[in-house]
């Protein structure tokens, strides 16, 4: 019995674990003797990778961002343009949104001596509203100057109260001269510039004292993705959707302060022509923006903010695209030539007087108003806005705001509002709705907003096709953040050279030397060339010239018959770029804890864009190159399709033929911000569609679209007259690769 029972027991465990064994060996035979899958061939050693620049660590905030000023007029002009329509892409301005009715309220005055502070608020979008303090200056005539104060990260904003021991500390250290003053040192400007005879708007930012609609914890503290907010609709801010249209805090804000100068500009007692601005550390950072973007602010005065070092913690001072290839030095410079004053202090901006300060001075004296830009360096203070940066601020404005007071200015003690006596809300003014629900609101309409100005620019003609060129085409640019390389700036290395008796193989490195990048490529030529290239795009790199039995693609071999070239190339992190031969699936992140995309893609472009750069680079080359082709067409297979067709919108004229199967691909229906794939403000500009448009009229062969060309590119082909360059490819997916090629050999 024991016996038959050891056998039982033999046959089921035993004998079934000899056979997997067997099996398992049968396998491994076969796996040893198939052919090794093949990378063809290899422009640099087995095991090294491309030395790239783009492989070293990422920088972020806490990096370093020079200016260099250029040394003419004209490319300044050229640069700044730039660097301005690039910001306002960034910030979600680019188109600006429909400025509707603000709808302003102005009650509770309070009356002092020589000044009044009245309670105040306005809708700088639908539902959406600015709080603030109006401070008006008592016994003045005529128009006068109107001032913009943001506050800052000071704790509660508006409502901040230093404490009495802290107040106290500060005056025996020289920092302020008054208790009360040194309490509020926001409410102290506000009240001087008020007695100098401007009209000031003190304005809170999102989540502080009465802008309570997106909270503080959403606006300034923002720190895990929120799965219920990161949806394809009804989505939040800091969601993949929100970049991928470009919407954040930063951008809000901004629009906050460019509504504040329409609500200003709107006063009967402000002169338009004389508006300023100044705000201190968060509320430098608004300065700097709504005076680089906004031409009505006449004088500036960003408060220990610019700096060549760290360029602003928050997530309300970093949106995505920001500050790539720029800083906060550049950003100021754009308020050149009008009067820029500054300050710095033992914080991150001390060493503005050595770094970024001098070349705003060379910048304004090539401009020929060397006088327009001061900087006080007032680094035995940490940060702050207290009582000796202000009286810098005091000079500045009395002067180039025209204001003709005898100098020095003292600043004054002043009775301190509470904040019963500043709060906007009250039962006759009730505090309007906010909360996850009202978020979700309002980045619909602004998503509806873009979706209505693009479809009144849809082209139906010529003109209207050069106007929505010039702006998508301008949205596109700042996504993208670079166009085609100088020909000068690429060098050339072949490698490898094969003769594969009915063409040759050739294997190089193509560099572009001032961005330090470093690309593998294939040139498969036929020993009987027709003058016709074709770049060859796939999510293999140039691997996919090739079978994996090391035989060349069927439609390669296709176009090498009848006589035309093919370029293969690795885009960042395809074939070569890939050390252990893995594509990645998920892009890097700089080391900030927070999960807002805007850290990483604000100071570095995405992958995606990376990419697009690549295929630039090697379009520049071909056509350049000493045996110039008769004609360049690209193809774009997978998840290289929409890079494909981004680089065709920055490269216009240089292509000949375009072919994509987009898979129906959107930049729109993405949840991931750190999706290979992911290109932060992508779905802004008609999503793919837009960039496709931007192609019009080049021919274009169109695959995974479904049965119908996308609107945008079926009304930018119309527009151009060239509604027959459109071939659309509806057949089976397994019949692409075929009929693609016979489009290019017609």
């Amino acid at each position: 019995m024991r016996s038959d029972a050891m056998r039982a027991v033999f046959r089921q465990r035993v004998f079934p674990t000899t056979l997997a064994l067997l099996a398992l060996a049968a396998l491994f035979a076969v796996l040893l003797a198939a052919p090794v899958l093949a990378a063809g061939p290899r422009a640099l050693p087995e095991g090294k990778v491309p030395h790239d620049r783009r492989l070293q660590p990422l920088k972020d905030l806490n990096g370093y961002f020079p200016f260099t000023p250029p040394k003419t007029a004209a490319a300044w002009e050229q640069r700044s343009e730039l660097v301005r329509r690039r910001m306002l892409v960034a910030l979600g301005l680019w188109p600006m949104p429909q400025k509707t009715p603000l709808h302003a309220v102005v009650h509770g005055k309070i009356s002092r001596a020589d000044y009044t502070v009245e309670r105040a608020y306005f809708e700088s979008l639908p539902g959406f509203y600015v709080t603030g303090s109006l401070y008006r200056p008592v016994g003045k005539t005529g128009p006068r100057p109107g001032v913009l104060c943001p506050h800052g990260h000071w704790n509660e904003g508006r409502f901040t109260d230093a404490g009495e021991k802290a107040t106290r500390l500060a005056i025996t250290q020289g920092a302020e001269r008054f208790e009360d003053g040194g309490r509020s040192p926001l409410q102290s400007r506000c009240v001087q510039l008020a007695r100098m005879g401007c009209v000031v708007f003190h304005y809170d930012m999102i989540g502080y004292a009465d802008n309570q609609q997106i909270s503080l914890q959403i606006g300034h503290r923002f720190a895990k993705q929120r799965p219920e907010m990161n949806q394809l609709e009804n989505w939040g801010l800091f969601s993949t959707q929100a970049e991928t249209h470009l919407q954040s805090v930063m951008g809000l804000q901004t629009y906050n302060s460019i509504r504040a100068l329409d609500f200003l500009e709107s006063l009967p007692d402000v002169d338009p022509a004389r508006l300023a601005v100044t705000g201190a550390s968060g509320g430098g950072t608004q300065t700097l923006l709504v005076s680089a973007v906004d031409p009505r602010v006449a004088v500036s005065m960003p408060a220990v903010m610019t700096s060549t070092a760290m360029q602003g913690g928050c997530p309300c001072e970093n949106c995505s695209l920001l500050r790539i290839d720029t800083g906060n030095v550049e950003i100021a410079a754009l308020f050149a030539p009008k009067p820029l004053g500054l300050t710095s202090a033992n914080d991150w901006t001390k060493e503005l007087a050595t770094k970024g300060y001098p070349e705003l001075q060379q910048l304004f004296k090539m401009l020929g108003v060397a006088d327009n830009v001061s900087l006080a360096s007032l680094t035995y203070f940490g940060h702050n806005y207290n009582y000796v940066s202000r009286a810098r601020m005091y000079a500045w404005f009395n002067k180039h705001l025209q204001l003709g007071l005898p100098e020095p200015i003292v600043e004054e003690g002043f009775k301190r509002l509470t904040r019963q006596e500043m709060t906007v809300w009250n039962s006759e003014h009730p505090q309007p709705e906010g909360g996850a629900a009202f978020e979700r609101k309002l980045l619909r309409w602004l998503t509806d907003d873009t979706r209505d100005h693009l479809a009144k620019l849809q082209p139906n003609d010529k003109k209207s096709g050069v106007a929505y060129r010039a702006f998508v085409g301008g949205g596109v640019d700042g996504l993208i953040g670079r166009g085609l390389p100088n020909q000068t700036d690429l060098e050339y290395e072949r490698t490898g050279k094969t003769d594969r008796g009915d063409y040759l193989e050739i294997v190089a490195l193509l560099r572009t030397v001032s961005a330090g990048e470093e690309l593998p490529l294939a040139f498969l030529h036929p020993k009987k060339r027709n003058g016709q290239v074709v770049i060859w795009l796939d999510s293999a790199g140039k691997a996919s010239l090739y079978q994996d039995d090391g035989a060349l693609n069927p439609q390669v071999a296709r176009l090498l018959r009848a006589g035309c070239s093919v370029v293969g190339v690795d885009l960042l992190y395809q074939g070569e770029f890939l050390a252990d031969g893995k594509p990645i699936t998920t892009t890097r992140r700089v080391k900030n804890p927070r999960e807002v995309a805007a850290y990483t893609f604000g100071y570095n472009h995405s992958l995606f864009a990376h990419r697009v750069h690549d295929v630039l680079s090697v379009l520049r080359f071909v056509r350049s190159h000493e045996e110039a082709p008769k004609a360049i067409h690209l193809v774009g297979w997978g998840d290289t399709a929409p890079i494909a067709a981004a680089a065709h919108a920055q490269a216009p004229g240089l292509v000949d033929r375009l072919a994509v199967d987009t898979s129906g691909f959107r930049f729109g229906k993405l949840l991931d911000i750190h999706s290979p794939q992911f290109l932060p403000g992508g779905a802004k500009y008609d999503d793919l569609p837009g960039m496709l448009a931007l192609g019009a009229p080049t021919k274009l062969w169109l695959a995974g679209e479904g049965q119908q060309v996308p609107p945008p590119v079926a009304a930018a082909y119309r527009a151009a007259n060239a509604a027959d360059n459109v071939s659309l490819f509806t057949g089976d997916a397994q019949a692409a690769p075929g009929a693609l090629t016979t489009w290019l050999l017609e």
